[in-house]
């Protein structure tokens, strides 16, 4: 029992560490449990038998990777008769009852690909959908592109923005939507934080997101419409409740009143972020939530109006909204307390007047 344990360990051990370390992984495995090569070689080449690992490269310098398995791979053709549930249900939801998964992994993969999906259909202005699904052994992925205008373009066009880089920042926010009618702007938002990883691929930009408010952008080869991948950890123990009460005020019937902004996104090109119309593009839309709060994370430094933009004139403007910063360094953080100062300073004299 307790070499059946042991061999268990070493094997859940390589299976959450051969992504990172593929080329090292037997000799870390070694080091962790205090066992030879030539044991920790048993233990991989029953995972490659298994279909678990693969491996590439030479004897000597073999390569291993978690086995990718592709389960579906099917095109989808956008007219009226095609609807996400319907999908979901006859092509995405077989292939997770026979992996068997978990039922909370299942209701986020149900919540992201619905909502991506319809996404395609009802913004892309796009012919075709494809959906790629495939897992290894710690993870499930999604792939659903279209061969549409694409979503960076499409945002920068409705909202008459001046780069699609500003579509992304506007994504960031939460509650964006080109059809206000039809739809919350918020699928893409939760999405990303219900998804372990995401990440979302239009001309030439490309938008990640994880859950753990990394957010970033880079610039990529064209891509025709949109790619939008993501990943799901099969072991995760996430509910999409959880997200959903993250970004939720309790004494609001639940509704999605809080947002947290990657501030670094105001960012275009090589400006720095110094002046009050930088800020009033990252402050666009946060009227519609009750608490903010603006990431700082990645900024180098800011500009005295750019602070005070937000934090005395936005700030006294709208006095309900919890208005807070988050990972400033300290160049960033002078600047913001300056506006504050202000802030208190101008609010002394009105009370003395």
């Amino acid at each position: 029992m307790a070499e059946r344990t042991r061999s268990k360990e070493i094997k859940d051990f390589i299976i959450s560490n051969v992504g990172k370390h593929g080329e090292s992984i037997a000799l870390l495995t070694a080091g962790k449990f205090g066992i030879s090569r030539q044991g920790v070689n048993k233990h991989l080449r029953q995972l490659v038998k298994d279909g678990i690992l693969s491996e590439s490269g030479s004897t000597r310098a073999k390569t291993f990777s978690l086995a990718q398995k592709i389960l579906l791979e099917k095109e989808y053709t956008i007219d009226q008769q095609l609807s996400e549930d319907r999908v979901y249900s006859q092509d995405i939801l077989p292939v997770l009852k026979e992996l068997e998964t978990k039922r909370a992994v299942e209701q986020r993969i149900y919540y992201c690909f619905t909502e991506i999906f319809n996404n395609a259909i009802d913004h892309s202005d796009g012919s075709i959908i494809h959906v790629h699904l495939s897992y290894d052994a710690r993870s499930i992925e999604i792939l659903i592109d279209d061969d549409g205008i694409g979503i960076f373009h499409k945002i920068k066009k409705s909202f008459h923005l001046a780069e699609e880089n500003e579509a992304i920042l506007e994504l960031s926010k939460g509650k964006l939507t080109t059809s206000p009618k039809n739809h919350s702007g918020q699928g893409i938002f939760f999405s990303s934080r219900i998804s372990d990883m995401m990440w979302i691929r239009s001309h030439q930009l490309r938008f990640a997101a994880v859950e753990t408010f990394d957010l970033q952008t880079e610039e990529t080869e064209f891509v025709v419409g949109t790619d939008v991948y993501m990943r799901f950890e099969q072991t995760s123990e996430r509910t999409s409740k959880e997200v959903f009460d993250k970004y939720s005020s309790q004494d609001d019937d639940y509704g999605f009143t809080i947002t947290h902004i990657p501030v670094r996104l105001a960012v275009v090109g090589e400006e720095n972020l110094v002046s009050r119309s930088q800020a009033r593009r990252l402050l666009t839309g946060l009227d519609k939530f009750k608490e903010v709060a603006l990431n700082f994370e990645g900024v180098e430094m800011i500009g005295q109006a750019f602070a005070d933009q937000i934090f005395r004139v936005f700030a006294n403007a709208h006095p309900d909204i919890f208005l807070y910063h988050l990972n400033a360094n300290e160049e960033v953080t002078k600047m913001i307390n300056r506006a504050l100062y202000d802030k208190r300073q101008s609010e002394n004299s009105e009370l003395r007047s």
